[in-house]
């Protein structure tokens, strides 16, 4: 069995590494070209001062060290080499490893890194998420070459994972689809304390994400007082972008209801103040009033959507049940779009709620159904005649 002992890439330099299965701790040094400009003598010292010297947001950082944490501990356990010893086939290798991880390196209950339990992969990676991985990992190869901690970069000559793209982005829900989501989830059982606080917090993440359009991470990482009114009957979310940036969105009446009933479902007042800084999205079966993970949230999502996906197959509607199979939160982000554009809602709202940089992303998220295209130009034949 492989050694997940986890590996800090956190700000402080380790002095050393547990290696092996003996728990004993060892030091495997590098020796640095003499003109290096890094003081790294390990491969996690060098990982660690990637880390820093990106200036990267704290989502980026995590990401990027759950990245090389996977790397690292394969580069020790499977090939059995440092980042020195690399070349180009290995790096191949791993770029073919992430497709399929073993049984060994597997787990989909997401136990905390601490835990024996735990294991680097829930499956396979995607194409996405395989490019995204081996950016992390050429990246880290690029700058041991740049700072002298290594002599050649293997990296250099591995060539990008190519992931499927489309000049047009297609991921979006009819209303009537998000109306059978929220239809189904408000039917959920619910016949433990447990159960009941999971089904009202699902609820409202699913209406948080259907009206406001924000991102996973932006509902996620709010607080309880991020949700407020200024006393003129106008209720708001604030919420922090990408590059930290704020902005407030709309909070409807719709989604005002089901914040105070899931916070009641958690014996919490219906409403609370500005300076709540309790987590917005609790976790259902910690009593700690403890957060939950961007994952968790995303698991949630998903998890509603196949249950309304069984629904829709058992009323015949196929179409939409193989559509929610496919769907998640993000899903949501594109439909609150498409559907306010549909109904009259100007580009540039759109774009302020969204937080796109520029309006041309804002426009890529909006889109018509084939049926829509289809009534469309034929009512425009019908009615002018272009022959």
């Amino acid at each position: 069995m492989p050694n997940f002992t986890p590996i800090d890439l956190g700000p402080t330099i380790p002095e050393a590494i547990t290696t092996g299965t003996s728990g004993r701790l060892h030091v495997k040094m590098y020796r640095q070209a003499e003109d290096a400009i890094t003081e790294a003598t390990t491969d996690i010292e060098l990982a660690r001062e990637f880390i820093a010297h990106g200036e990267l947001s704290a989502k980026s950082i995590q990401n990027t060290q759950k990245e090389l944490f996977r790397f690292l501990t394969w580069c020790r356990e499977e090939a059995k080499k440092t980042l020195a010893q690399l070349n180009v086939a290995d790096l191949n290798a791993y770029k073919e490893f992430l497709k399929d991880p073993p049984p060994e390196w597997v787990c989909t209950t997401k136990w905390p890194r601490t835990d024996p339990r735990y294991r680097p992969f829930t499956g396979p990676l995607s194409d996405a998420s395989r490019r995204q991985a081996m950016i992390a990992v050429k990246g880290l190869l690029g700058f041991a070459e740049q700072t002298g901690y290594l002599r050649r970069n293997p990296g250099a000559l591995v060539r990008n994972v190519r992931a499927p793209s489309a000049s047009r982005i297609t991921r979006y829900l009819t209303q009537g689809a998000i109306a059978l989501a929220l239809e189904t989830v408000a039917h959920r059982p619910a016949d433990t304390p447990a159960a009941l606080k999971r089904r009202a917090r699902d609820r409202f993440l699913l209406v948080a994400f259907a009206h406001t359009g924000a991102r996973l991470n932006e509902i996620v990482g709010a607080s309880m007082g991020s949700i407020y009114t200024e006393g003129n009957g106008r209720w708001w979310i604030d919420v922090v972008g990408k590059g930290n940036k704020p902005r407030r969105l709309p909070v409807p009446p719709e989604m005002l209801d089901a914040f105070c009933s899931y916070r009641q479902a958690f014996g919490l007042l219906p409403q609370t103040g500005r300076t709540d800084g309790m987590p917005l999205v609790l976790s259902s079966r910690s009593r700690e009033l403890a957060r939950i993970t961007d994952e968790a949230a995303a698991e949630a999502i998903k998890a509603i959507f196949a249950d309304a996906a069984g629904v829709a197959d058992g009323r015949g509607d196929f179409d939409t049940a193989a559509t929610l199979r496919q769907a998640s939160a993000h899903w949501l982000r594109h439909s609150m779009l498409t559907n306010h554009a549909n109904n009259g809602v100007q580009l540039k709202t759109l774009q302020d709620t969204a937080g796109h940089a520029n309006i041309a992303t804002t426009a890529a998220y909006l889109h018509k159904t084939d049926n829509e295209r289809y009534d469309e130009i034929i009512a425009s034949v019908n009615g002018r005649g272009i022959l």
